[in-house]
């Protein structure tokens, strides 16, 4: 074998090595602070309305205009947050259970008790009796706690959008942008806290029953 072949093979995989550690470190050292901020965001979604989640992620981009915004792209993104925000709110109150007939039965909670969606009962003694008590799903404090880190989580969950960020802070200076970064992660530990030490037992339409507590 000609010795300077036996030398290159000999020190290929040390060269292969050495690029390899250089490439590792540089992109580690280059991860935009953005991917923290989405990587946050997309953990946080797990505890929003799945179906309030999805619209907001799919007309946000186009509401924005890819992050190039007008005043009409930003009023149309503001109505957008907003109306998210008022599913979170309204969801929050949403519960779910099986009658006597064994059909699943969905509706929101009341001050008197729950109102049900899908109720095909003909007379109140056929409800009763395909309901059971109705009064132990009305509204309780810890509903109104839920409902206000919901809409917490949506909002951080928002200004995780990389589109909503460059509508709303492309000016932002170092502070702005480092509260960005970080702000959901804090507001996921703080409402992963309340969750976990007030845990709910409603099992809300749109909502994983293993993520907001033990069910009925």
């Amino acid at each position: 074998m000609d010795p300077e072949i036996g030398e290159l093979a000999k020190g290929s995989p040390r060269g292969d090595t050495t690029n390899n550690n250089n490439q590792g470190r540089y992109s580690g050292q280059t991860t935009p602070d953005i991917d923290k901020t989405l990587s946050s965001a997309a953990n946080l979604a797990q505890l929003l309305p799945t179906g309030t989640v999805l619209v907001f992620q799919a007309l946000s981009s186009s509401f924005t205009n890819h992050g190039t915004c007008h005043t009409s792209n930003k009023y149309l993104s503001l109505v957008l947050i907003i109306s998210c925000s008022l599913s979170c709110i309204f969801f929050s109150f949403t519960d779910s259970f099986i009658g006597s007939n064994n059909k699943h039965y969905y509706g929101v909670a009341t001050l008197k008790g729950l109102y049900v969606f899908n109720d095909d009962s003909i007379t109140d003694e056929e409800k009763k009796q395909r309901f059971g008590d109705l009064n132990k799903y009305k509204i309780r404090f810890l509903d109104c706690v839920h409902a206000f880190f919901s809409v917490l989580l949506f909002l951080t969950v928002s200004l995780g959008d990389a589109s909503i960020q460059e509508c709303f802070f492309n000016n932002g200076g170092v502070n702005v942008k480092e509260l960005l970064v970080n702000l959901p992660l804090g507001a996921g530990v703080l409402s992963n806290l309340v969750f976990m030490v007030f845990p709910t037992s409603r099992k809300g339409i749109g909502y994983s029953g293993h993520l907001l507590g033990k069910t009925k």
